[in-house]
Protein backbone atom coordinates (compact mmCIF):
# COMPACT_ATOMS: atom_id res chain seq x y z
CA UNK A 1 0.00 0.00 0.00
CA UNK A 2 2.89 2.17 0.84
CA UNK A 3 6.02 0.88 -0.58
CA UNK A 4 7.01 1.85 -3.41
CA UNK A 5 7.53 -1.04 -5.78
CA UNK A 6 6.82 -3.82 -8.31
CA UNK A 7 7.46 -6.77 -6.57
CA UNK A 8 4.54 -9.00 -5.03
CA UNK A 9 3.98 -9.41 -1.09
CA UNK A 10 6.72 -6.81 -0.01
CA UNK A 11 6.03 -5.25 3.23
CA UNK A 12 9.50 -4.79 4.45
CA UNK A 13 12.59 -2.86 3.55
CA UNK A 14 15.68 -2.62 4.61
CA UNK A 15 17.22 0.65 3.76
CA UNK A 16 20.82 0.88 5.66
CA UNK A 17 22.00 -2.44 6.63
CA UNK A 18 25.16 -4.38 7.01
CA UNK A 19 23.52 -7.43 7.92
CA UNK A 20 25.11 -10.93 6.05
CA UNK A 21 23.21 -11.81 2.86
CA UNK A 22 21.40 -8.39 3.34
CA UNK A 23 23.49 -5.21 2.76
CA UNK A 24 22.91 -1.97 1.39
CA UNK A 25 25.18 -1.63 -1.62
CA UNK A 26 26.96 1.69 -2.83
CA UNK A 27 24.50 3.22 -5.25
CA UNK A 28 27.42 5.50 -7.11
CA UNK A 29 30.59 7.24 -6.34
CA UNK A 30 34.17 5.21 -6.55
CA UNK A 31 33.09 2.92 -4.08
CA UNK A 32 29.84 1.56 -6.47
CA UNK A 33 28.75 -1.61 -6.00
CA UNK A 34 30.33 -2.34 -2.37
CA UNK A 35 27.86 -3.25 0.12
CA UNK A 36 27.83 -1.34 3.76
CA UNK A 37 29.93 -4.62 5.51
CA UNK A 38 32.87 -3.82 2.47
CA UNK A 39 32.76 0.10 3.26
CA UNK A 40 33.46 -0.46 7.13
CA UNK A 41 36.29 -3.43 6.44
CA UNK A 42 37.81 -0.66 4.14
CA UNK A 43 36.95 2.72 6.06
CA UNK A 44 37.11 1.87 9.53
CA UNK A 45 36.38 4.70 12.26
CA UNK A 46 36.78 6.82 9.07
CA UNK A 47 32.88 5.21 8.48
CA UNK A 48 31.73 4.19 11.68
CA UNK A 49 34.25 6.15 14.39
CA UNK A 50 36.70 4.99 16.46
CA UNK A 51 34.74 4.18 19.80
CA UNK A 52 32.35 1.61 17.28
CA UNK A 53 35.14 0.33 15.44
CA UNK A 54 36.66 -0.35 19.09
CA UNK A 55 33.16 -2.35 20.26
CA UNK A 56 32.20 -3.60 16.98
CA UNK A 57 34.82 -4.29 14.35
CA UNK A 58 33.87 -4.82 10.86
CA UNK A 59 30.08 -5.10 12.07
CA UNK A 60 27.60 -2.27 11.19
CA UNK A 61 25.81 -2.09 14.63
CA UNK A 62 22.47 -0.72 13.29
CA UNK A 63 19.50 -1.82 10.80
CA UNK A 64 16.93 0.89 9.38
CA UNK A 65 14.09 -0.65 8.22
CA UNK A 66 10.16 0.55 6.42
CA UNK A 67 7.67 -1.74 7.28
CA UNK A 68 4.47 -1.37 5.72
CA UNK A 69 1.55 -3.69 7.49
CA UNK A 70 -1.16 -4.81 4.91
CA UNK A 71 -2.35 -7.37 7.86
CA UNK A 72 -1.61 -7.97 11.53
CA UNK A 73 1.89 -8.90 11.63
CA UNK A 74 2.98 -11.92 14.03
CA UNK A 75 2.74 -11.52 17.87
CA UNK A 76 6.78 -11.91 18.61
CA UNK A 77 9.64 -11.44 21.07
CA UNK A 78 13.46 -10.85 20.76
CA UNK A 79 16.15 -12.37 23.11
CA UNK A 80 18.76 -10.45 24.95
CA UNK A 81 22.39 -9.85 24.20
CA UNK A 82 22.96 -12.73 26.63
CA UNK A 83 20.70 -14.96 25.38
CA UNK A 84 20.98 -14.34 21.01
CA UNK A 85 25.31 -14.93 22.35
CA UNK A 86 24.42 -18.54 23.55
CA UNK A 87 21.68 -19.62 21.14
CA UNK A 88 22.53 -17.68 17.94
CA UNK A 89 26.06 -16.58 18.83
CA UNK A 90 24.46 -13.11 17.71
CA UNK A 91 23.19 -9.62 18.91
CA UNK A 92 19.98 -9.46 20.77
CA UNK A 93 17.48 -6.91 19.38
CA UNK A 94 16.25 -3.65 20.82
CA UNK A 95 14.19 -1.82 19.03
CA UNK A 96 12.39 1.60 18.34
CA UNK A 97 9.17 2.05 15.98
CA UNK A 98 8.14 6.30 14.46
CA UNK A 99 4.74 5.31 12.76
CA UNK A 100 4.33 7.28 9.49
CA UNK A 101 1.39 6.47 7.95
CA UNK A 102 -1.63 4.25 10.03
CA UNK A 103 -4.99 3.55 8.47
CA UNK A 104 -8.20 4.76 10.44
CA UNK A 105 -8.47 2.52 13.82
CA UNK A 106 -4.83 1.16 12.96
CA UNK A 107 -3.88 -0.44 16.17
CA UNK A 108 0.10 -2.65 17.05
CA UNK A 109 0.66 -4.54 19.83
CA UNK A 110 3.16 -3.69 22.89
CA UNK A 111 3.36 -5.71 25.96
CA UNK A 112 0.55 -7.83 28.16
CA UNK A 113 -2.18 -5.26 29.35
CA UNK A 114 -1.18 -6.01 33.13
CA UNK A 115 1.86 -8.13 34.64
CA UNK A 116 1.29 -11.88 34.55
CA UNK A 117 2.95 -15.16 35.63
CA UNK A 118 4.59 -17.53 33.28
CA UNK A 119 2.06 -19.80 34.38
CA UNK A 120 -1.16 -17.41 33.49
CA UNK A 121 1.13 -16.79 30.02
CA UNK A 122 0.78 -20.69 29.46
CA UNK A 123 -2.85 -20.97 30.19
CA UNK A 124 -4.11 -18.41 27.57
CA UNK A 125 -1.56 -19.21 25.54
CA UNK A 126 -2.31 -23.01 25.32
CA UNK A 127 -6.14 -22.69 25.84
CA UNK A 128 -5.93 -19.85 22.40
CA UNK A 129 -6.93 -17.19 24.24
CA UNK A 130 -3.32 -15.17 24.20
CA UNK A 131 -4.81 -12.06 22.76
CA UNK A 132 -6.77 -11.42 25.74
CA UNK A 133 -3.59 -10.19 27.91
CA UNK A 134 -2.24 -8.79 25.10
CA UNK A 135 -2.07 -4.58 25.14
CA UNK A 136 -3.16 -3.06 21.78
CA UNK A 137 -2.66 0.69 21.52
CA UNK A 138 -4.43 2.59 18.53
CA UNK A 139 -1.94 4.43 16.48
CA UNK A 140 -1.37 7.61 14.58
CA UNK A 141 1.19 8.98 12.37
CA UNK A 142 4.39 10.31 14.70
CA UNK A 143 3.51 8.15 17.63
CA UNK A 144 6.79 6.69 18.50
CA UNK A 145 7.48 2.79 20.50
CA UNK A 146 10.19 1.74 22.36
CA UNK A 147 10.93 -2.38 21.81
CA UNK A 148 13.06 -3.68 24.20
CA UNK A 149 14.32 -7.19 24.17
CA UNK A 150 11.36 -9.46 26.02
CA UNK A 151 8.69 -7.33 24.96
CA UNK A 152 5.82 -9.11 23.17
CA UNK A 153 4.90 -7.35 20.39
CA UNK A 154 2.68 -6.61 16.69
CA UNK A 155 2.67 -4.31 13.95
CA UNK A 156 -1.18 -4.36 13.02
CA UNK A 157 -2.62 -3.98 9.76
CA UNK A 158 -2.85 -0.35 7.79
CA UNK A 159 0.33 0.79 9.33
CA UNK A 160 3.47 2.10 7.62
CA UNK A 161 6.30 2.60 10.21
CA UNK A 162 10.45 3.18 10.38
CA UNK A 163 12.13 1.08 12.57
CA UNK A 164 15.58 1.45 14.25
CA UNK A 165 17.36 -1.40 15.63
CA UNK A 166 20.42 -3.63 16.77
CA UNK A 167 22.00 -4.95 13.60
CA UNK A 168 20.65 -8.52 14.26
CA UNK A 169 17.91 -10.84 12.74
CA UNK A 170 17.08 -13.18 15.87
CA UNK A 171 12.65 -12.96 16.25
CA UNK A 172 10.77 -15.14 17.86
CA UNK A 173 7.55 -16.22 16.65
CA UNK A 174 4.87 -16.93 19.21
CA UNK A 175 1.41 -16.86 17.43
CA UNK A 176 0.52 -16.32 14.01
CA UNK A 177 -3.34 -15.68 13.75
CA UNK A 178 -3.56 -19.92 12.42
CA UNK A 179 -3.01 -18.31 8.92
CA UNK A 180 -1.53 -20.61 6.07
CA UNK A 181 0.59 -20.02 3.26
CA UNK A 182 -0.70 -20.62 -0.14
CA UNK A 183 0.53 -24.58 -0.23
CA UNK A 184 -1.52 -24.53 3.28
CA UNK A 185 1.31 -25.06 5.61
CA UNK A 186 0.75 -22.99 9.20
CA UNK A 187 4.27 -21.12 9.76
CA UNK A 188 6.48 -22.15 12.02
CA UNK A 189 6.18 -20.83 16.03
CA UNK A 190 9.20 -20.45 18.10
CA UNK A 191 7.22 -21.48 21.37
CA UNK A 192 9.31 -22.87 23.70
CA UNK A 193 12.42 -20.38 22.73
CA UNK A 194 10.50 -17.69 23.24
CA UNK A 195 9.77 -18.26 26.48
CA UNK A 196 13.00 -17.49 28.10
CA UNK A 197 13.27 -14.58 26.30
CA UNK A 198 10.05 -13.30 27.14
CA UNK A 199 9.68 -10.40 29.84
CA UNK A 200 6.16 -11.31 31.58
CA UNK A 201 5.79 -7.64 33.80
CA UNK A 202 6.14 -5.79 30.24
CA UNK A 203 2.86 -3.88 30.47
CA UNK A 204 1.70 -0.16 30.97
CA UNK A 205 1.71 2.21 28.31
CA UNK A 206 3.92 1.39 24.98
CA UNK A 207 4.22 5.24 23.56
CA UNK A 208 6.96 7.61 24.47
CA UNK A 209 5.61 10.52 25.14
CA UNK A 210 7.64 14.22 23.30
CA UNK A 211 7.01 17.65 22.70
CA UNK A 212 8.16 18.55 19.74
CA UNK A 213 10.78 21.33 19.23
CA UNK A 214 10.45 22.53 15.93
CA UNK A 215 14.02 23.52 14.21
CA UNK A 216 15.89 21.65 16.79
CA UNK A 217 16.24 17.77 17.57
CA UNK A 218 13.84 16.28 19.84
CA UNK A 219 14.54 13.25 21.94
CA UNK A 220 13.06 10.21 21.06
CA UNK A 221 15.00 7.37 22.23
CA UNK A 222 17.87 6.70 24.03
CA UNK A 223 19.33 2.84 24.89
CA UNK A 224 23.02 1.47 25.14
CA UNK A 225 22.87 0.95 21.30
CA UNK A 226 21.60 3.89 19.68
CA UNK A 227 20.07 7.63 20.33
CA UNK A 228 17.10 8.62 18.30
CA UNK A 229 15.36 11.92 17.35
CA UNK A 230 13.19 13.96 15.39
CA UNK A 231 14.23 16.87 13.89
CA UNK A 232 11.58 18.84 12.18
CA UNK A 233 12.17 22.65 11.00
CA UNK A 234 11.88 25.02 8.06
CA UNK A 235 14.89 26.51 8.63
CA UNK A 236 18.34 25.31 7.98
CA UNK A 237 20.60 23.24 10.52
CA UNK A 238 24.52 21.82 10.94
CA UNK A 239 24.70 18.37 12.56
CA UNK A 240 27.76 18.03 13.90
CA UNK A 241 28.92 14.32 13.75
CA UNK A 242 31.02 14.07 16.71
CA UNK A 243 33.50 11.40 15.61
CA UNK A 244 30.34 9.01 15.11
CA UNK A 245 28.49 8.20 11.93
CA UNK A 246 24.62 9.52 11.98
CA UNK A 247 21.98 8.52 9.79
CA UNK A 248 19.17 10.65 8.89
CA UNK A 249 15.83 9.02 7.57
CA UNK A 250 13.47 11.11 5.76
CA UNK A 251 10.25 11.09 7.30
CA UNK A 252 8.50 13.93 5.92
CA UNK A 253 8.85 17.02 3.36
CA UNK A 254 11.47 17.82 1.23
CA UNK A 255 15.07 18.92 2.01
CA UNK A 256 18.69 18.72 0.89
CA UNK A 257 21.62 17.36 2.76
CA UNK A 258 25.11 18.82 2.55
CA UNK A 259 28.13 18.16 3.48
CA UNK A 260 31.39 20.76 3.62
CA UNK A 261 32.66 20.12 0.13
CA UNK A 262 29.28 20.88 -1.36
CA UNK A 263 28.13 17.40 -1.92
CA UNK A 264 24.65 16.87 -2.11
CA UNK A 265 21.70 14.63 -1.12
CA UNK A 266 17.70 14.93 -2.27
CA UNK A 267 15.62 14.30 1.12
CA UNK A 268 11.98 13.07 0.56
CA UNK A 269 10.54 10.40 2.57
CA UNK A 270 11.91 7.56 2.41
CA UNK A 271 15.38 8.39 1.96
CA UNK A 272 17.91 7.42 4.34
CA UNK A 273 21.53 9.18 4.78
CA UNK A 274 24.16 7.40 6.25
CA UNK A 275 26.92 10.22 6.96
CA UNK A 276 30.55 9.13 7.81
CA UNK A 277 32.29 10.23 11.24
CA UNK A 278 34.89 11.54 9.37
CA UNK A 279 32.64 14.39 7.97
CA UNK A 280 32.90 16.78 11.01
CA UNK A 281 28.99 18.11 10.19
CA UNK A 282 26.63 18.42 7.44
CA UNK A 283 23.88 20.91 6.61
CA UNK A 284 20.10 20.12 6.61
CA UNK A 285 18.43 23.19 4.18
CA UNK A 286 14.67 22.58 4.70
CA UNK A 287 12.19 22.93 1.21
CA UNK A 288 9.97 25.19 1.45
CA UNK A 289 7.04 23.16 3.73
CA UNK A 290 9.73 21.72 5.63
CA UNK A 291 11.47 18.72 6.40
CA UNK A 292 11.42 15.91 8.89
CA UNK A 293 13.80 13.65 9.47
CA UNK A 294 15.11 10.78 11.96
CA UNK A 295 18.22 11.59 13.52
CA UNK A 296 20.28 8.27 14.62
CA UNK A 297 23.36 7.87 15.92
CA UNK A 298 25.08 5.30 17.78
CA UNK A 299 25.69 4.73 21.52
Amino acid sequence: KHLNSDLKGVGESWEISGVEDNESVVANGPDKGLTLADMVRKYREELVGEANYARFGNKFPLLIKFIDAKQDLSIQVHPTDELAKKRHNSMGKTEMWYVLDADPGACLVSGFSRPISREEYLEYFHSGRLEEILHREPVHRGDCFFLPPGRVHSIGRGILLAEIQQAADVTYRIYDFERRDAQGRLRELHVEKALEAMDFSASGDPKVHYTLREDALTPLAECPYFSTGLLHGRRPLLRETAGEFVIHTCVGGRGRLRDAQGRVVELRPGVCVLTPACLERVEIVPGDMGVELLETRPA
